[in-house]
C-alpha cells in the first residue's frame, strides 16, 4: 500500500470510529460551500467548510469527502474562514458567524488536529467575517469582525483591538490581508472601501484612490513576491494597485452582472494568473489581471477557489447548491467532486414500496440542482429527477398505490408515473356553488361548477386506496380519483394547516392553533378542542388504536377520543416535538425535536427508548426494520444496522 493510499485509509478508520454509533450519511452529494483550507504539509488534505457548523476533511486531493468536525452548539455556523499553522498543521483556526443572528458568531481552534476545538475566549460573540495568518510569522493572526479587527501575537491564546473602537468606518470587516515581509501591515476590506496599517494598528489610512465608492471589499490578496502588487475585490469590480493600495485602477474585462467578486486566489506557481469567484461564475487572467476570461457558465455562484499548490492545473471550486468542483485542466472543464459530502435541506424522504433500494429526497431552497433526487442502490449514487418541477421546493413525498410518487411543493401538487421522467402537475380543484334563483320565496336553487387551478403550498399528504387528502396554505382539499381532480373540504375552515393522518375511516388534521377529526372518511367532520398547554403545533398523526398524538413546543399530547380530552406523554423527555408518528411496520411511535439529534420509540407511548442519531432530522421513514431520516442540513441518513453492535440506546421506562 503505498503512503496516501495508507493515509487515507487511517482518516476513513477515524472518522468511522467517531462517528461508528451514529447514522450513515448517503447524499444525495453536493450542496452548498463555503470555504477550503489545505494542509502545508500534505496538500492532498483539504478542509471544507458548510454554513451549518459542518468541517469536511479529504485526504486525496477533494476527490472524496468525510465528515470531520462540528464546531458550535447549533447548525447556524457560517464557517467562511479556514487557518491552518504552516509550521504545524495540527493547529487550526476557523472563523464563524451566525445565520440565526449574523452580529454574533466565534472562533475555533484545535491544537491537535481536530480530536477537540476551544472557542477564543477574546473573541466569544462576535461575528468573524475574516481571518488570516502572517506567512512572515504564524504567531500572528489577525480577524475581521463587524465591531473591528483584532490580532494576536501569540497563537490565538490572546487577542487585541488594533481598529478604533467605535469607528465610524473601520467596522464591517469582509477581508483581510498581511504583507508577507512585515506582519505590522494589514490591509482590511469593510462593507464601505478598503482601509491599511503600516504600524499594527496604531494608524490607519483609507486606501479608497481609483475605488468606487461604497464598494464592499470581499477579498484582498497580495503578490508574495512583490508585495506592492495588490488586488482587491468589491462588488463594484476588481481593482489592482501596484504601489501599495495608495491607487487603485479598476481592471476591465469581467461584464457588470458578474462583478460581484466574493473571493480571489493567486496560483501558487504562475502568480500571473487569478481566479475571480464571482456570483456568476468563475473568471481567469493569465496576464495579472489584463484579460479575463470565464471559464464556467453564469449559474455557478463561486464561495471560494482552491488552487493546489504543487499543480497550476488542480483547481477546486467551493459553489452554492453545486457543492464542489473540480479541474485538472486548469479550469478549462469542471466535473462535481463531492463523494460522501451532502450538505443539502431534505425535507422529506421515502423508500419504493416495491423496492427498498429505490429512495426519493425532496429537496427545498435548490432551484436549479434541487426538487426530487434518486437513488437506485441504496443510496449510492443519486440523480436528479425534477423536469417538471420547474425549480419548486418539495414539503412531502408520499408513494401511492400504484407506484407512482407524489410530491407536494410550495406551488402545488405534481406527479411522477412509474418508470416517468417528467412530473405533471394534477392541481385541478372542481369548485360547487349552489345559489338561489328566481324571485323572492323561490325554493329554486342553482349549481354553478367551476375548475381551478391550485398553486398554493402543501404541507401534508395521505393518499389512501380510496380517498387522497392534502393540507395546503388555503385549507384541506380531497380527490377520490387518485389526484385527477380536487375538491375543497369547506367544513375544514382553518388556513393554517400543517399535516394529516388517517387510519380506517378517521381522518385528522391539524393546523397551527386548530384540529379537525372526521369518523367517516371525511364526510362529516367536528372540530376539536386542543390542551391549553399546547401553544402551536407542529405534526399529527394517528397509531394502530385510533389515539390522536399531537407533536408541539411544550412535547407530546394523546387522546383517546377524538380529541375530546388529552394526556401529557410525559415519559418522553423531549421539548419542542417537531416530529411524532406512528410506524406500522414496526408497531412503534417515533418522535424527534427541534434541537435534539435523538430519535425516541415506543410501543405504547408510555416506555420510551432513546437512541443518537447525530444528525438533526426532518422527516422518518422505516425500510426494512431500520429508519432513513431526511435532515435539516446534511441530506439523507440511513440508521446503522441493529445487529452490528453500533447502535447505543439508553431506556427511560414510566409507568
Amino acid at each position: 500500500m503505498n503512503t496516501r493510499a495508507h493515509i487515507i485509509v487511517l482518516l476513513l478508520l477515524v472518522a468511522v470510529g467517531l462517528e461508528a454509533q451514529q447514522w450513515r450519511p448517503v447524499g444525495p452529494d453536493g450542496g452548498d460551500v463555503r470555504s477550503f483550507a489545505y494542509d502545508p504539509h500534505d496538500p492532498d488534505r483539504i478542509f471544507l467548510g458548510t454554513s451549518a457548523g459542518r468541517l469536511y476533511l479529504s485526504g486525496d486531493g477533494g476527490t472524496t469527502w468525510f465528515r470531520f468536525a462540528h464546531l458550535g452548539t447549533s447548525s447556524s455556523m457560517v464557517l467562511d474562514n479556514i487557518v491552518i499553522d504552516p509550521d504545524n498543521s495540527k493547529i487550526m483556526y476557523v472563523a464563524a458567524w451566525s445565520v440565526d443572528s449574523s452580529t454574533t458568531g466565534d472562533m475555533f481552534r484545535t491544537r491537535n488536529g481536530g480530536r477537540s476545538w476551544d472557542t477564543v475566549a477574546d473573541l466569544h460573540g462576535k461575528s468573524i467575517r475574516a481571518l488570516a495568518i502572517a506567512p512572515s510569522n504564524p504567531r500572528v493572526l489577525v480577524a475581521g469582525a463587524l465591531d473591528g479587527v483584532f490580532r494576536s501575537r501569540d497563537g490565538g491564546d490572546t487577542w487585541e483591538r488594533i481598529s478604533p473602537e467605535h469607528h465610524a468606518e473601520i467596522k464591517n470587516v469582509e477581508s483581510i490581508a498581511i504583507d508577507p515581509v512585515n506582519p505590522d501591515v494589514v490591509y482590511a476590506g469593510t462593507w464601505h472601501l478598503p482601509w491599511k496599517t503600516e504600524d499594527g494598528g496604531k494608524t490607519w489610512n483609507n486606501i479608497k484612490k481609483g475605488v468606487i465608492e461604497d464598494s464592499d471589499v470581499f477579498s484582498i490578496i497580495i503578490d508574495p513576491e512583490h508585495p506592492a502588487v495588490v488586488f482587491a475585490s468589491a462588488c463594484s469590480g476588481i481593482y489592482k494597485s501596484e504601489n501599495g493600495g495608495e491607487q487603485f485602477r479598476k481592471i476591465q474585462g469581467i461584464p457588470f452582472s458578474a462583478r460581484r467578486t466574493r473571493v480571489l486566489q493567486m496560483d501558487f506557481i504562475d502568480h500571473n494568473i487569478i481566479y475571480a469567484g464571482t456570483t456568476e461564475g468563475l473568471w481567469k487572467t493569465t496576464d495579472s489581471g489584463a484579460t479575463w476570461k470565464r471559464m464556467t457558465g453564469p449559474g455557478v455562484v463561486v464561495n471560494d477557489v482552491l488552487a493546489d499548490p504543487r499543480n497550476s492545473s488542480r483547481v477546486l471550486l467551493a459553489t452554492d447548491r453545486g457543492g464542489v468542483l473540480a479541474s485538472d485542466d486548469g479550469a478549462v472543464t469542471f466535473t462535481a467532486s463531492n463523494r460522501g459530502f451532502s450538505h443539502r435541506q431534505v425535507a422529506s424522504v421515502i423508500a419504493d414500496r416495491g423496492d427498498s433500494s429505490v429512495i426519493y429526497a425532496g429537496l427545498l431552497n435548490d432551484k436549479e440542482f434541487g426538487g426530487m433526487f434518486v437513488s437506485r442502490d441504496a443510496g449510492l449514487n443519486w440523480q436528479q429527477m425534477s423536469d417538471g418541477l420547474d425549480g419548486r421546493d418539495i414539503f412531502v413525498l408520499r408513494q401511492a398505490d400504484g407506484g407512482a410518487v407524489i410530491a407536494g411543493t410550495n406551488r402545488g401538487l405534481f406527479r411522477l408515473a412509474p418508470g416517468a421522467g417528467h412530473w405533471t402537475p394534477i392541481n385541478t380543484i372542481e369548485a360547487v356553488r349552489t345559489k338561489p334563483v328566481g324571485g323572492p320565496g323561490s325554493k329554486l336553487t342553482m349549481t354553478a361548477r367551476t375548475l381551478t387551478q391550485f398553486n398554493g403550498r402543501i404541507s401534508g399528504l395521505y393518499l389512501g386506496g380510496e380517498k387522497w387528502y392534502a393540507t395546503t396554505s388555503s385549507g384541506l382539499i380531497s380527490s377520490s380519483d387518485h389526484g385527477r381532480m380536487w375538491h375543497e373540504e369547506n367544513t375544514v375552515s382553518a388556513r393554517d394547516l400543517i399535516g394529516v393522518s388517517a387510519m380506517d375511516e378517521t381522518v385528522v388534521v391539524a393546523g397551527r392553533h386548530s384540529l379537525y377529526v372526521s369518523s367517516d372518511d371525511g364526510k362529516t367532520w367536528q372540530t376539536s378542542r386542543l390542551s391549553d398547554s399546547i401553544s402551536m403545533v407542529n405534526a399529527v398523526t394517528l397509531d394502530h388504536e385510533g389515539n390522536i398524538w399531537i407533536a408541539a413546543r411544550e412535547g407530546a399530547f394523546r387522546s383517546a377520543d377524538h380529541g375530546q380530552s388529552w394526556d401529557y406523554a410525559g415519559a418522553l423527555p423531549l421539548s419542542d416535538v417537531t416530529a411524532i408518528e406512528y410506524d406500522a411496520e414496526g408497531h412503534r411511535l417515533l418522535a424527534t425535536g427541534a434541537t435534539s439529534t435523538s430519535v425516541f420509540e415506543s410501543p405504547d407511548g408510555r416506555n420510551w427508548r432513546r437512541s443518537d442519531s447525530g444528525w438533526l432530522l426532518r422527516d422518518l421513514h422505516p425500510v426494512n426494520g431500520r429508519l432513513m431520516g431526511a435532515s435539516a442540513f446534511d441530506g439523507v441518513v440511513v440508521e446503522p444496522d441493529t445487529t452490528d453492535g453500533f447502535r447505543q440506546v439508553s431506556r427511560t421506562d414510566n409507568n
